[in-house]
């Protein structure tokens, strides 16, 4: 029985020849088996789950102010075209006797990511998993991304970009809190 990689070297040795390519040429020879762990490597979200990478790092705190992580760098790829969009995120949330360990907020973003999706689902992903995780009174996400389905094919627009965001909790009900978060998020 083969494994996945052989069967996904495969399926990339036939999309080589499908678009006209030699796939036994020099350069081309490695090329099926180097995609396919390629690949591999930039899905192994479907890999994980949210409660083995938080592995307990939830902690007891008093702190119930904001809590912002700024500017996390993420890749993943559009479930449309299977092109990368590449961008960053900012998280905030407000803690309800509980706070994540500063990694874990890094982590969850790649978790998502290295999945194929559109950054809207991408965004609602982060936020409902550090709610589940915390139990905040409020969490906000916002992703900027660059989208290669846009930049490389189609349209070819290079300086565009897309914003998404989502607020759950406080950020949703309070304009207050969205502003502030808004706030301190802007490059300045």
């Amino acid at each position: 029985m083969t494994n996945k990689l052989d069967d996904l070297a495969s399926h990339y040795q036939q999309i080589i020849a499908g678009i006209g390519e030699d796939p036994h040429r020099e350069g081309l020879q490695d090329t099926p088996v180097r995609a396919a762990k390629a690949m591999q490597f930039l899905t192994h979200g479907y890999q994980q789950n949210l409660e083995t990478l938080v592995n307990g790092a939830v902690f007891e705190s008093t702190m119930d102010e904001m809590v912002v992580i700024k500017d996390i760098e993420l890749y993943s790829m559009c479930e449309h075209h299977l092109l990368p969009f590449i961008g960053k995120c900012h998280i905030a949330y407000l803690p309800q006797g509980k706070v994540l360990g500063l990694s874990k907020f890094a982590r969850i973003v790649d978790m998502y990511a290295r999945r194929y999706q559109i950054q809207e689902n991408l965004t609602r992903q982060i936020a409902e998993a550090i709610e589940s995780v915390t139990g905040a009174k409020g969490v906000a996400v916002v992703i900027e991304a660059k989208h290669m389905c846009m930049m490389m094919r189609g349209v070819e627009k290079q300086n565009s970009s897309m914003k998404t965001s989502m607020m759950l909790g406080q950020f949703r009900k309070s304009q207050a809190t969205r502003t502030e978060f808004l706030t301190l998020i802007r490059d300045h």
